[in-house]
Protein backbone atom coordinates (compact mmCIF):
# COMPACT_ATOMS: atom_id res chain seq x y z
CA UNK A 1 0.00 0.00 0.00
CA UNK A 2 3.07 2.66 0.92
CA UNK A 3 4.36 1.34 -2.23
CA UNK A 4 1.62 2.39 -4.59
CA UNK A 5 1.44 5.92 -2.75
CA UNK A 6 4.74 6.61 -3.43
CA UNK A 7 4.47 5.57 -6.84
CA UNK A 8 1.21 7.73 -6.91
CA UNK A 9 3.51 10.77 -5.61
CA UNK A 10 5.90 10.38 -8.05
CA UNK A 11 3.71 10.05 -10.23
CA UNK A 12 1.65 13.06 -9.34
CA UNK A 13 5.16 15.19 -9.43
CA UNK A 14 6.32 13.99 -12.53
CA UNK A 15 2.91 15.06 -14.28
CA UNK A 16 2.99 18.39 -12.72
CA UNK A 17 6.65 18.82 -14.14
CA UNK A 18 5.26 17.72 -17.68
CA UNK A 19 2.09 19.67 -17.65
CA UNK A 20 3.32 22.83 -16.44
CA UNK A 21 6.59 22.43 -18.94
CA UNK A 22 6.24 25.52 -21.02
CA UNK A 23 8.85 28.81 -21.76
CA UNK A 24 9.02 29.68 -18.17
CA UNK A 25 10.60 25.76 -17.89
CA UNK A 26 12.60 26.05 -20.54
CA UNK A 27 14.23 29.39 -19.03
CA UNK A 28 14.89 27.92 -15.92
CA UNK A 29 15.96 24.67 -17.18
CA UNK A 30 18.87 26.45 -19.35
CA UNK A 31 19.30 28.70 -16.33
CA UNK A 32 20.17 25.42 -14.47
CA UNK A 33 22.47 24.03 -17.16
CA UNK A 34 24.60 27.13 -17.49
CA UNK A 35 24.61 27.35 -13.59
CA UNK A 36 25.90 23.67 -13.02
CA UNK A 37 28.42 24.44 -15.52
CA UNK A 38 29.79 28.23 -13.83
CA UNK A 39 29.78 25.80 -10.12
CA UNK A 40 32.28 23.36 -11.93
CA UNK A 41 34.21 26.15 -12.74
CA UNK A 42 34.70 27.72 -9.93
CA UNK A 43 35.53 24.72 -7.69
CA UNK A 44 38.03 24.16 -10.62
CA UNK A 45 39.44 27.73 -10.68
CA UNK A 46 38.83 29.43 -7.62
CA UNK A 47 41.78 27.41 -5.64
CA UNK A 48 45.20 29.25 -4.31
CA UNK A 49 47.20 27.43 -6.40
CA UNK A 50 45.23 28.55 -9.68
CA UNK A 51 44.94 32.10 -8.63
CA UNK A 52 48.58 32.62 -6.28
CA UNK A 53 50.52 29.68 -7.32
CA UNK A 54 53.35 29.52 -4.84
CA UNK A 55 55.32 28.30 -7.67
CA UNK A 56 55.01 31.91 -10.17
CA UNK A 57 56.14 33.56 -7.63
CA UNK A 58 59.34 31.68 -5.99
CA UNK A 59 60.64 31.48 -9.64
CA UNK A 60 59.85 35.33 -10.62
CA UNK A 61 62.04 35.68 -7.10
CA UNK A 62 65.08 33.88 -8.45
CA UNK A 63 65.01 35.57 -11.23
CA UNK A 64 65.39 39.12 -9.47
CA UNK A 65 67.52 37.51 -7.35
CA UNK A 66 69.70 36.57 -10.18
CA UNK A 67 68.98 39.91 -11.80
CA UNK A 68 68.27 37.77 -15.26
CA UNK A 69 65.55 40.20 -16.16
CA UNK A 70 64.72 38.60 -19.78
CA UNK A 71 64.07 35.03 -17.87
CA UNK A 72 61.77 36.89 -15.17
CA UNK A 73 60.09 39.13 -18.34
CA UNK A 74 59.21 35.55 -19.65
CA UNK A 75 58.26 33.67 -16.90
CA UNK A 76 55.59 36.54 -16.28
CA UNK A 77 54.52 36.59 -19.78
CA UNK A 78 53.85 33.01 -19.14
CA UNK A 79 51.72 33.15 -16.15
CA UNK A 80 48.06 34.78 -17.13
CA UNK A 81 47.16 35.09 -13.40
CA UNK A 82 47.36 37.96 -11.47
CA UNK A 83 50.80 37.62 -10.44
CA UNK A 84 52.59 37.65 -14.06
CA UNK A 85 50.06 39.59 -15.06
CA UNK A 86 51.08 42.17 -13.00
CA UNK A 87 55.03 42.08 -13.18
CA UNK A 88 54.76 41.96 -17.10
CA UNK A 89 52.60 44.83 -17.00
CA UNK A 90 55.06 46.97 -14.38
CA UNK A 91 58.32 45.64 -16.53
CA UNK A 92 56.95 46.97 -19.78
CA UNK A 93 56.31 50.65 -17.63
CA UNK A 94 59.57 50.91 -16.22
CA UNK A 95 61.26 53.53 -18.08
CA UNK A 96 58.17 55.37 -17.28
CA UNK A 97 59.27 55.22 -13.29
CA UNK A 98 58.07 53.48 -10.26
CA UNK A 99 54.84 55.21 -9.90
CA UNK A 100 54.04 54.33 -13.34
CA UNK A 101 54.96 50.79 -12.83
CA UNK A 102 52.64 50.59 -9.43
CA UNK A 103 49.91 51.42 -11.29
CA UNK A 104 50.47 49.16 -14.41
CA UNK A 105 50.64 46.44 -12.11
CA UNK A 106 47.54 47.60 -10.03
CA UNK A 107 45.38 47.85 -13.27
CA UNK A 108 46.82 44.31 -14.92
CA UNK A 109 46.38 42.48 -11.71
CA UNK A 110 42.52 43.66 -11.44
CA UNK A 111 41.68 42.69 -14.83
CA UNK A 112 43.40 39.12 -14.35
CA UNK A 113 41.60 39.11 -11.31
CA UNK A 114 38.13 39.74 -13.08
CA UNK A 115 38.57 36.40 -14.51
CA UNK A 116 36.90 34.76 -11.27
CA UNK A 117 34.89 37.71 -10.41
CA UNK A 118 32.79 37.93 -13.93
CA UNK A 119 32.03 34.31 -12.97
CA UNK A 120 30.66 35.15 -9.54
CA UNK A 121 29.19 38.00 -10.92
CA UNK A 122 26.90 35.68 -13.57
CA UNK A 123 26.15 32.80 -10.79
CA UNK A 124 24.73 35.81 -9.01
CA UNK A 125 22.48 37.26 -11.80
CA UNK A 126 21.06 33.63 -12.71
CA UNK A 127 20.37 33.13 -8.46
CA UNK A 128 18.67 36.32 -8.33
CA UNK A 129 16.48 35.78 -11.73
CA UNK A 130 15.66 32.44 -10.93
CA UNK A 131 12.85 33.25 -8.71
CA UNK A 132 12.16 36.13 -10.75
CA UNK A 133 11.34 33.87 -13.70
CA UNK A 134 9.65 31.41 -12.00
CA UNK A 135 7.20 33.70 -10.30
CA UNK A 136 6.47 35.37 -13.55
CA UNK A 137 5.59 31.10 -14.65
CA UNK A 138 3.27 31.08 -11.65
CA UNK A 139 1.36 34.53 -12.74
CA UNK A 140 1.27 33.69 -16.26
CA UNK A 141 -0.34 29.99 -14.89
CA UNK A 142 -3.00 31.52 -11.94
CA UNK A 143 -4.30 33.20 -15.28
CA UNK A 144 -4.78 30.36 -17.23
CA UNK A 145 -6.10 28.69 -14.33
CA UNK A 146 -8.84 31.39 -13.78
CA UNK A 147 -9.24 31.96 -17.74
CA UNK A 148 -10.19 28.20 -17.86
CA UNK A 149 -12.45 28.44 -14.28
CA UNK A 150 -14.39 31.52 -16.25
CA UNK A 151 -15.02 29.76 -19.56
CA UNK A 152 -16.31 26.85 -17.25
CA UNK A 153 -18.88 29.36 -16.15
CA UNK A 154 -17.78 29.29 -12.82
CA UNK A 155 -18.90 25.64 -12.73
CA UNK A 156 -15.06 23.86 -11.74
CA UNK A 157 -14.82 21.39 -8.48
CA UNK A 158 -11.97 22.49 -6.10
CA UNK A 159 -10.02 19.48 -7.28
CA UNK A 160 -9.81 21.16 -10.82
CA UNK A 161 -9.23 24.65 -8.98
CA UNK A 162 -6.23 23.28 -7.04
CA UNK A 163 -4.49 21.17 -9.71
CA UNK A 164 -4.00 24.42 -11.91
CA UNK A 165 -3.09 26.30 -8.87
CA UNK A 166 -0.50 23.43 -8.31
CA UNK A 167 0.60 23.85 -12.06
CA UNK A 168 0.95 27.46 -11.54
CA UNK A 169 3.27 27.04 -8.35
CA UNK A 170 5.21 24.92 -9.77
CA UNK A 171 7.15 27.76 -11.68
CA UNK A 172 7.83 29.46 -8.04
CA UNK A 173 8.89 26.04 -6.52
CA UNK A 174 11.55 25.71 -10.42
CA UNK A 175 12.98 29.07 -9.33
CA UNK A 176 13.72 28.48 -5.65
CA UNK A 177 15.61 25.55 -6.71
CA UNK A 178 18.07 27.37 -9.39
CA UNK A 179 17.95 30.72 -6.65
CA UNK A 180 19.05 28.87 -3.34
CA UNK A 181 22.24 26.46 -5.10
CA UNK A 182 23.53 29.73 -6.95
CA UNK A 183 23.18 32.35 -3.95
CA UNK A 184 24.79 29.99 -1.67
CA UNK A 185 28.14 29.07 -3.99
CA UNK A 186 28.27 32.67 -4.53
CA UNK A 187 28.25 33.81 -1.19
CA UNK A 188 30.96 30.83 -0.21
CA UNK A 189 32.83 31.42 -2.89
CA UNK A 190 32.77 35.23 -3.08
CA UNK A 191 35.03 35.09 0.13
CA UNK A 192 37.49 32.13 -1.18
CA UNK A 193 38.19 34.61 -4.37
CA UNK A 194 38.87 37.45 -2.22
CA UNK A 195 41.30 35.80 -0.36
CA UNK A 196 43.52 34.36 -2.62
CA UNK A 197 43.04 37.65 -5.09
CA UNK A 198 44.14 39.21 -1.85
CA UNK A 199 47.27 37.27 -1.56
CA UNK A 200 47.95 37.30 -5.42
CA UNK A 201 47.89 41.05 -4.91
CA UNK A 202 50.52 41.49 -2.11
CA UNK A 203 52.72 38.94 -3.81
CA UNK A 204 52.64 40.69 -6.80
CA UNK A 205 53.19 43.88 -5.04
CA UNK A 206 56.20 42.82 -3.48
CA UNK A 207 57.62 41.23 -6.68
CA UNK A 208 56.87 44.90 -8.57
CA UNK A 209 58.65 46.45 -5.35
CA UNK A 210 61.66 44.83 -5.94
CA UNK A 211 61.92 45.72 -9.86
CA UNK A 212 61.47 49.16 -9.54
CA UNK A 213 64.34 48.91 -6.57
CA UNK A 214 66.24 47.15 -9.30
CA UNK A 215 65.59 50.26 -11.71
CA UNK A 216 66.53 52.77 -9.18
CA UNK A 217 69.75 51.22 -8.64
CA UNK A 218 70.42 51.20 -12.16
CA UNK A 219 69.06 54.61 -12.82
CA UNK A 220 71.53 56.09 -9.76
CA UNK A 221 74.46 53.64 -11.41
CA UNK A 222 74.51 55.37 -14.29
Amino acid sequence: MNEELAASGEASVWSLFTESFDVFSVVLLIGSFIAVSLIVKLVLDARRAVIAPEDIVDSLARDLDSGDLDSFLSTAGDDAGIVGSACEAAFNARASGASAMREAAEVAASNACSRWTRTLDLLRVIGELGPLVGLAGTVWGMILAFVRLGQAGGTAGPTDLSLGISKALFHTLLGLMLAVPCLLVYGWYRSVIEKHCNTAFEQAGRLVDRLSAMGDDDGDAA
